[in-house]
């Protein structure tokens, strides 16, 4: 080879990295070329799908191109979290993640089957709600203090939808927090849970707004706190936790958008832009509200922060009640 040919094929192999840079910019600057995916690992007709498809229709408007929908459900959120955290890094690929599936999970199910930090790219911080602590009118119980009060007297009964759910891991913390030793009633569902509270069955229930608001309405329920750092605006009389006394008490339902590992910084970035454009917008915000939630926001970075405080908190309260899932 004459040393003319040789510097000619050191020069090509020297543009093969620089050809693969620019079209993996390329790539970047046209995403997204085709639909996008947005994993929700709960059924359709629950919170987290409703709040999926609004959050779906504000994506496909900024990008241009459809956001399907996708219902990915089983273990508590693990099945769609799952299949987001195989997927390619490349933005086409969403997921609405919870609490559940990056906080509580990782400390419930012994093999989730991804890293909720390692195998995920924060995007940003989508929406919260609280619990509301109700419990029957007939209930010799009208604040916080003289619940705690009864149940130091007298063994009381905390209903839930199941084991693991949030309604259960805050009757564990209510416990842990107010040095108590109440009883957990799993139901399979939460409207039973709550015709049984109603009735008297069960002497308590952490619950989210929306769902007991309409028999505090009716006068069949009464509310002693909500587990929100701050008093919530559908329910402004509710005192929190700690106005009633128990500190360290916060317990909120929180979504958030992830992606799988890897993706480019410039998509994560246009879109975090328009999940907190999106949490701005007054219409937007109403059909929000409506399924009982509030806007969060934020950035990747304190949506990572978040993610890794949630599964140290969940973790103590896990192991000291032994809780296991369904």
């Amino acid at each position: 080879m004459t040393l003319a040919s040789r510097r000619a094929l050191l020069g090509a192999l020297a543009a093969v990295p620089l050809l693969g840079r620019r079209a993996f910019a390329q790539d970047k600057a046209t995403w997204p070329d085709r639909p996008i995916r947005l994993v929700v690992p709960f059924g359709a007709g629950t919170t987290t799908d409703a709040l999926g498809r609004i959050l779906a229709d504000a994506l496909a408007k900024e990008a241009g191109q459809p956001v399907v929908v996708e219902n990915r459900a089983g273990a508590g959120g693990n099945v769609g979290a799952q299949a987001v955290a195989q997927a390619p890094g490349d933005g086409y690929t969403l997921l609405l993640g919870t609490n559940g599936t990056h906080g509580i999970n990782s400390s419930l199910f012994p093999n989730l089957g991804f890293d909720p930090v390692k195998d995920f790219t924060p995007i940003a911080p989508y929406v919260t709600t609280p619990s509301v602590l109700g419990v029957p009118v007939a209930l010799k119980a009208n604040s916080l203090a003289e619940l705690i009060a009864l149940a130091k007297a007298k063994p009381l009964s905390f209903a839930s939808a199941g084991n693991g759910t949030t309604g259960h891991l805050s009757q564990a913390l209510f416990n842990l927090r107010a040095g108590l030793e109440t009883q957990h009633i799993p139901y399979r569902n939460a409207s039973q849970a709550i015709t049984d509270l109603i009735a008297g069955r069960v002497d308590a229930m952490f619950y989210h707004p929306l769902g007991l608001k309409p028999h505090l309405e009716a006068g069949t329920l009464k509310a002693l706190a909500v587990t929100s750092p701050k008093r919530i605006s559908i329910l402004p009389d509710v005192p929190t936790m700690q106005e009633g006394g128990v500190q360290d008490f916060v317990v909120e339902g929180r979504w958030s958008v992830y992606g799988p590992a890897g993706m480019p910084a410039e998509i994560v970035a246009r879109l975090n832009r328009t999940i907190n454009a999106l949490l701005a917008d007054p219409e937007a915000l109403a059909h929000l509200r409506m399924q009982g939630v509030e806007p969060v926001g934020g950035s990747p970075e304190q949506l990572a922060a978040m993610t890794r405080d949630e599964i140290a908190k969940w973790r103590p309260v896990i192991a000291a009640a032994n809780i296991r899932p369904d």
